[in-house]
C-alpha cells in the first residue's frame, strides 16, 4: 500500500467512524473562533471552552475586545496559561483586524499569520472552518497519528503540513484533521493507544494487536 493509498484509506475510515467532523472549540462567529484558537496554544480545548463564555460576555464584539482593559482580560483568561502574552495577542489582533482589515478576517495564510499570536495552525483552522478552503491543521494528534500511519516521518508541524497536502484530497483535508483530533482523544491515545479498537488497524503499520 502506497502512502497515498493509506492516506485515502485513513480518510474513509475516520469519516465512517466520525461522520460529524467538528472543531472542538466552541465559537459563535469567525472572530470568536480566532480568539479561541489563539487561547488554545499550550492549553486544552476543554479549558478554553470554559474560559471563552465569560470572556465573550464581557467583550461581546471585536470592537469591545480591541479597547479592553488588558488586566481584566488577563484575569478572565488566567487559567489557560501564558495569559499575559495571550491577552496582548487577542486584543492586538482585534485592533489589527479593525485598523487594517475593516473588521474582517483575512482569507489567506500569509495575511492571517501577520496578526499577533497567529501561527500556521491557527491560520489553517480559519482557512478551513471559516472559508472552507483546503487546510492542514498540524496539531499534536494529527502529527502523532500520521506518523504512526507512516504518512509522514517528522514531528515538525510545517513539514507535516507540507507532506500531508500532497497526500490528502484537498476537499477532505480539513475534516481529516478534525477527525484525527477526535480519534486521538478517544482511541489513538498518546501513551495508551487502543489499537485493537482502531478503525485503521488493518492498514496502520504501527498497530499493535493482541
Amino acid at each position: 500500500m502506497t502512502k497515498k493509498q493509506r492516506a485515502l484509506a485513513a480518510v474513509e475510515a475516520l469519516k465512517k467512524e466520525y461522520p460529524q467532523s467538528l472543531c472542538t472549540l466552541d465559537a459563535g462567529n469567525p472572530f470568536e473562533l480566532l480568539v479561541a484558537t489563539i487561547l488554545s496554544a499550550q492549553c486544552t480545548d476543554a479549558r478554553v471552552n470554559l474560559i471563552t463564555p465569560d470572556l465573550f460576555a464581557a467583550y461581546p464584539s471585536m470592537e469591545a475586545l480591541a479597547r479592553a482593559d488588558i488586566k481584566e482580560v488577563e484575569r478572565l483568561i488566567h487559567s489557560c496559561g501564558f495569559y499575559r502574552s495571550k491577552a496582548q495577542y487577542i486584543t492586538g489582533t482585534a485592533q489589527a483586524l479593525l485598523e487594517k482589515h475593516g473588521g474582517r478576517l483575512p482569507d489567506s495564510i500569509e495575511e492571517l499569520t501577520r496578526l499577533p499570536g497567529v501561527g500556521r495552525k491557527t491560520a489553517n483552522i480559519i482557512m478551513g472552518d471559516v472559508y472552507g478552503k483546503p487546510a492542514v491543521v498540524a496539531d499534536t494528534h494529527l502529527i502523532r497519528i500520521t506518523n504512526l500511519l507512516g504518512l509522514v516521518q517528522t514531528k515538525d508541524p510545517y513539514k507535516v503540513e507540507v507532506q500531508l497536502i500532497k497526500l490528502l484530497p484537498p476537499e477532505e483535508s480539513n475534516d481529516f484533521c478534525h477527525r484525527c483530533v477526535l480519534h486521538g482523544r478517544a482511541v489513538c491515545i498518546a501513551r495508551r493507544p487502543q489499537c485493537s479498537a482502531c478503525v485503521m488497524k488493518d492498514f496502520c503499520p504501527s498497530a499493535k494487536l493482541e
